[in-house]
């Protein structure tokens, strides 16, 4: 969205075919590829959108102005998305709305008890599915007041985002093997695999996670994604 259309959007009151006119959304996702698709979600939705990869990050957005809406990945690189949840729906002048999200539906809970709204499960791609979270918990006087008929369109993220988290999540795996960053890599790569309907690295992404959690060996689980990631980083930098 260019600065020109996106500052006359900005002052334009919510309408049936864009519910989310004159918000401001902030997303909390380490994920370039699911930030990607809640870009998309928001331009459909007539809404701004601006990103941190990370709690630091987010702490530096909300110093600066107010959202609208804040939703929090469950899992980032420095801390609990939960933290920074249960930090906002304890301020005195409260974001209109908290949402979670992950691509681990058993972090909904964890969410909600943080003082979250509302829960988005990955693959977040629905354009009604998000209208609808986000509108479902909006203050009624803040959306739109005409009747709007539910839309079906599904956002594709740009696959150039996906082959940026490929390469970061190379990185990360190049540059250390201990037990914080395994626990990181399987739940990263699980809602990437998610976003990017791979049911490969999805599965690789559970067997490193429950390998972990059982207090197993992982050494042949990270060699597994380690060759996965690289073999899908290589078809891509084919296409």
């Amino acid at each position: 969205m260019s600065d020109d259309l996106e500052a006359f959007m900005m002052t334009q009151p919510p309408t049936a075919e864009r519910p989310l006119n004159g918000m401001t959304v902030l997303v909390v996702e380490d994920s370039r590829f699911a930030s990607e698709a809640i870009r998309l979600l928001c331009l459909r939705s007539g809404a701004r959108i601006r990103r941190a990869d990370n709690l630091a990050a987010a702490h530096r957005h909300l110093r600066v102005y107010r959202p609208s809406v804040v939703i929090v990945d469950m899992g980032l690189p420095d801390g609990f998305g939960a933290d920074l949840i249960k930090e906002l729906s304890g301020d005195a002048i409260r974001v209109p709305v908290i949402l979670g999200m992950s691509g681990d539906a058993g972090t909904c809970d964890a969410a909600l008890d943080a003082g979250a709204d509302g829960f988005l499960e990955k693959p977040v791609e629905s354009l009604a599915q998000f209208q609808q979270t986000i509108l479902a918990v909006l203050p009624q006087q803040e959306g739109p007041t005409s009747p709007r008929k539910l839309p079906n369109e599904v956002v594709l993220p740009d696959a150039l985002a996906l082959q940026d988290d490929l390469s970061h999540l190379a990185q990360i795996m190049r540059d250390g093997d201990d037990g914080a960053t395994q626990d990181y890599v399987a739940q990263f790569l699980g809602g990437l695999a998610l976003a990017a309907h791979d049911q490969g690295l999805a599965a690789a992404a559970k067997r490193l996670a429950a390998a972990r959690l059982a207090g197993r060996s992982t050494g042949a689980d990270m060699a597994h994604v380690t060759h996965l990631v690289a073999a899908r980083l290589k078809e891509r930098q084919q296409l």
